[in-house]
């Protein structure tokens, strides 16, 4: 789930409602579309899931690192503080910012789902802090883990030496996407590990 369903930042704050055994998306389209996803598989429920479910919803650091958001956080120089981007309170506002996702994976967790998390093409947007993208995404990725969500991450085989996505893998004219050869690679990544 992600990006079939949605942009990535209608998965960062409160998205879905759940029964203990189910979601219903608060979004119409996006619950339509999860329905479909579910009667595909012959299941009613997503506690029923066979297969792993793959999903993006709060891997959006690009939103999370919106230059304006943090404007208050900056030193003299304009930039964020290293030691604030190490603190409990940068950790505490990326993981409020994200806690529609995180409720989500709580939920995946607790039906005892197997959940792959590919990591979004590492491309930082000009409204965006190139830093506080990496921290957050380093906050958010160690919260996945901990609710025992699988990574899914190619930043070896992508980037370059600034962490940056290279451009052999970047969608054309888009300041966010990967391109289909960073596609096939999650595609590959996702096969490897039995899906």
């Amino acid at each position: 789930m992600g990006g079939p369903v949605g942009s990535g930042r209608d998965f960062l704050g409160p998205f879905f409602d759940t029964d203990g055994t189910d979601i219903a998306f608060r979004e119409a389209a996006a619950q339509r579309l999860y329905r479909e996803f579910l009667d595909t598989l012959g299941v009613g429920v997503l506690a029923g899931l066979p297969v792993p479910l793959v999903c993006t919803f709060g891997l959006s650091a690009h939103t999370v690192a919106t230059r304006q958001n943090w404007d208050v956080h900056r030193d003299r120089q304009g930039a964020v503080p290293d030691g604030f981007l190490r603190s409990r309170l940068f950790a505490d506002l990326v993981r409020a910012s994200v806690r529609g996702a995180l409720a989500f994976y709580d939920h995946t967790a607790a039906l005892g789902l197997r959940v792959l998390a590919p990591l979004p093409p590492q491309r930082v947007p000009g409204l965006s802090d190139p830093r506080v993208f990496f921290a957050a995404q380093d906050v958010v990725g160690a919260e996945l883990a901990s609710r025992n969500v699988e990574i899914v991450d190619l930043r070896a085989r992508v980037t370059d030496g600034t962490g940056l996505q290279r451009p052999a893998f970047c969608q054309t004219d888009d300041t966010i996407h990967g391109n289909l050869a960073f596609g096939r690679l999650v595609v590959s990544e996702l096969l490897d590990r039995g899906l």
